[in-house]
């Protein structure tokens, strides 16, 4: 079985006394269609978090930075690690092989930029990006793995005052 790492991030940004967290939407053909389906029937887009793989030399929290700057268009500042989510897929394009896949998660706080400001060649992976409340990231979000990694953020922001 092929073997996938990956990381990325859970940006996190206060507003008016309230968190938000950046989230983006892959195109419809990039995403998994039972999700699709799942969510078209509630009229929802289907919303997952920044991330992706971690490129030779480098580490996971420079790739979650990297890929949260690529996918979104803001800087974020690395606060901790959220936690690992593991899971097996199958390939749906080229040889069709399932995949063994590690992501690492790391909670950020936003720095600078405008969300959704991307490169048009980033358009190919995410549709938009945007801010939602924190809060509501857990039901928002498509996948369980990362539903969780929104769920650590929101208590983690709960348990730290200072932030």
């Amino acid at each position: 079985m092929v073997r996938e790492i990956s990381a990325g991030g859970v940006v996190i940004r206060n507003r008016d006394g309230a968190w938000w967290m950046a989230a983006i939407e892959p195109p419809n053909e990039s995403t998994g269609a039972a999700a699709r389906r799942s969510l078209r029937a509630v009229g929802r887009p289907v919303l997952a978090l920044p991330k992706g793989l971690v490129d030779p030399g480098e580490k996971s929290p420079e790739t979650a930075l990297r890929e949260v700057r690529e996918e979104t268009g803001v800087t974020a500042d690395l606060v901790t690690k959220l936690g690992d989510i593991k899971y097996v897929y199958t390939r749906t394009w080229g040889d069709g092989q399932r995949v063994f896949k590690i992501v690492s998660f790391y909670l950020m706080r936003y720095q600078s930029g405008r969300i959704n400001h991307i490169a048009l060649e980033m358009r190919i992976e995410v549709a938009r990006a945007k801010w939602v409340r924190l809060q509501d990231a857990p039901t928002l979000l498509a996948y369980k793995g990362e539903k969780q990694m929104a769920q650590r953020a929101l208590e983690y922001v709960k348990a730290h005052a200072e932030l």
